[in-house]
């Protein structure tokens, strides 16, 4: 069995893998089962997964030919996260606990996305390999390739990806065989760093309303799983009689790191300067970061207690363009409960009428937030001064903090400004016979202060009035205008046809036989209104479309130049030439004889004047009824050689056939040409 493809129909019969084949997926529950909840790991420790429980199945990019054969997807996946921390190469090895068990995986550089994005985003692929061989699989230095696909054919390991310092990776590992067989991930052999080597340690440290919680920030993350839920990690000095941290938890784990916590204290903290001190907890030690590096004991920082204080009105977020929305900020947490639905907290004042409708908040697991969103009846569509003020609501109160303090009435002021169009732009096209001028203008209007002109997607200006543009070639022109006035932004894309390009045009017979009439087709384009022929013989036509023309019959072939010029409205002109030759005479016949010495006189064998015969044949023989030559152009002629061989002097026959052009009657004519050398 050459292709995942045939053990997916074994599996099946298992019960497994039905959900792959049909494009669905089995969801996986466990953190570091998806990307969301990767593990985040370092460089210098081994990672075992004893056990993988069987889900995922979600298909994925592999930049792979047997893509739909082989069915790629994360199957029984673990995700492993981390960052680089030194730019160079990365080796790793996923060694089975069972040497028999198929292990794949996938690199991505996540570095601005959300790790869900791999599903989605083909440039996140870093590299892969999902080759069918059971065993170690990795990348390591010898080996080969970026991608490695499905199938006994492509090796276990690739060469070792390149990382580039500051970028974020996610590594999926994908376990193809059906047990729960865990396995080892090791990183080494590569010069890139994903450890990181900054010590850890406590960054800040605050007290919460009265005291009776502390929140602790950190330098980095560090591991959720070593946090004492007792508190036990922390003391804090001086300790007022009786007070002690009893609890602590941690604020958004993310699954497995922190980087902020809380320790609850088992009382308010008088007034006064505290420090908060790093202890061993009951679990044994520290907090540890990702790489098991501990924050050293004794290691503080210090905080000042004060009674708390009602949480004012702090800051509004700036409006955009039209805001129908405006995002209050405060300092301290705002319970959501005491917010209005209604919105009977704020009132605006200002240039124009405006009314509240509504306001909530961005509400944690908590229900607490910083931020509370006041809904408008209508978007703010042009530029003033206003002022929201925060007042009782019809709840009988303001807003209260995560202290159970009430805010007190207040208000903040704020600017709007005008919507903006770049409808409003204005053009004026001056056209010419050689060179086509616009000039662009936009008003002074709604405050707009910013422009950018985009002229062909090739050339910006960023003036109001952008220098006026010269056209030498005329047809489809763009300018794309985007203006804003630090409010609003708009742009709008512009389409002009200069069509005022002309371009003279004809085509006359390059021969005419004697007494035929000759007939000219004009080719000019442009928004013509005069046309101008002279047909070379001193006759002329004013006109679109001339009439059939004879010329002089003269006894001598003459050649006649025939000119058009045209021209348009604004006074342009154009003039195209062509010349007809009017031959002596179209009469076919064939040179009773030819003397091919090269000099220029009766070189070759051929049909004369053969103008008008159509479906042409012309053979010559020798006097032993060889075929010599053999033409259907009458212009390709016969030199007196076969395959570079001269052919003796004397008689040769020749034979003509064609069709006359003008009465379509079918010509068969034999006669016999003297070779003279």
């Amino acid at each position: 069995m050459q292709m995942k493809k045939l053990l997916i129909v074994v599996l099946m019969a298992l019960g497994m893998l039905a959900a792959v084949k049909e494009g669905k997926a089995q969801a996986c529950t466990l953190n570091g089962q998806t990307p969301s909840t990767a593990f985040p790991v370092c460089g210098t420790s081994v990672f075992k997964q004893a056990t993988v429980p069987l889900c995922g199945g979600t298909k994925l990019y592999v930049p792979c030919p047997d893509t739909a054969l082989a069915a790629y997807g994360d199957l029984n996946p673990f995700f492993y996260q981390f960052t680089c921390f030194s730019g160079g190469t990365l080796g790793f090895s996923i060694s089975p606990n069972t040497y028999d068990d198929d292990y794949d995986w996938q690199l991505y550089d996540i570095t601005g996305h959300n790790p869900n994005d791999i599903y989605t985003d083909r440039t996140l692929f870093v590299s892969g390999n999902w080759s069918h061989l059971p065993g170690p699989t990795g990348a390591k230095a010898g080996a080969k390739g970026n991608i490695n696909c499905s199938g006994n054919s492509y090796p276990n390991n690739n060469a070792m990806p390149t990382l580039i310092q500051g970028h974020d990776y996610l590594l999926l590992v994908s376990h193809f065989t059906p047990s729960q067989s865990g396995y080892s991930l090791s990183f080494g052999g590569g010069t890139a760093s994903i450890t990181d080597t900054t010590p850890p340690a406590i960054k800040s440290a605050s007290a919460i309303c009265d005291g009776s919680r502390l929140q602790i920030i950190l330098n980095k993350k560090m591991s959720c799983a070593t946090l004492a839920a007792d508190g036990s990690d922390f003391t804090l000095s001086p300790a007022p009689a009786g007070l002690k941290v009893i609890g602590a938890y941690a604020v958004n784990c993310g699954g497995f790191a922190l980087d902020t916590l809380v320790a609850v204290v088992n009382g308010p903290l008088p007034p006064g300067n505290y420090n908060v001190v790093v202890t061993k907890g009951t679990d044994g030690n520290t907090l540890l970061d990702i790489c098991g590096t501990p924050i050293p004991e004794g290691q503080s920082a210090s905080f000042k207690m004060v009674p708390p204080q009602p949480t004012p009105l702090d800051s509004l977020v700036p409006p955009g363009c039209a805001p129908d929305v405006l995002q209050l900020v405060f300092p301290k947490k705002i319970n959501c409960s005491s917010i209005a639905p209604d919105g009977s907290d704020f009132s605006v004042q200002g240039t124009s009428p405006v009314t509240v409708i509504g306001a909530s908040g961005q509400c944690d697991t908590g229900n607490m937030t910083y931020r509370v969103l006041v809904k408008l009846s209508a978007p703010i569509q042009n530029a003033g001064t206003f002022r929201i003020f925060l007042k009782p609501g019809i709840d009988g109160n303001t807003l209260q903090d995560e202290c159970g303090l009430m805010s007190p009435p207040g208000s903040l002021p704020f600017t709007t400004g005008d919507t903006v169009s770049a409808a409003l732009m204005t053009d004026q096209i001056l056209l010419g016979c050689k060179t086509d001028t616009i000039v662009y203008h936009y008003p002074s209007i709604d405050g707009v202060n910013q422009w950018e002109w985009v002229f062909d997607n090739s050339d910006t200006s960023y003036a109001q009035d952008p220098p006026m543009r010269l056209y030498r070639i005329f047809g489809g022109k763009t300018v794309r205008l985007t203006v804003s006035n630090g409010y609003c932004t708009d742009t709008k894309t512009f389409s002009l046809q200069l069509d005022n390009a002309i371009k003279a045009g004809l085509e006359v017979p390059e021969f005419l036989c004697p007494r035929d009439y000759a007939t000219y087709l004009n080719k000019s384009t442009g928004a013509l209104n005069s046309w101008t022929w002279d047909f070379g013989d001193g006759a002329t036509f004013s006109g679109e479309t001339p009439p059939q023309h004879l010329y002089p019959e003269t006894g001598i072939e003459t050649k006649y130049p025939v000119m058009l010029i045209v021209g348009n409205a604004l006074g342009c002109y154009d003039t195209a030439v062509q010349t007809i030759d009017v031959l002596r005479s179209c009469y076919i016949a064939v040179p009773s004889a030819f003397t091919p010495n090269g000099d220029g006189l009766n070189d070759y064998l051929y049909p004369l004047n053969a103008y008008k015969a159509d479906n042409l044949t012309f053979k010559v023989f020798n006097r032993s009824g060889q075929m010599m030559f053999e033409s259907h152009e009458w212009t390709q002629k016969w030199d007196g050689t076969v395959n570079g061989h001269k052919e003796p002097s004397g008689a040769y026959v020749w034979l003509l056939q064609y069709t006359d052009r003008d009465t379509g009657k079918h010509i068969f004519q034999k006669g016999t040409t003297i070779l003279i050398r």
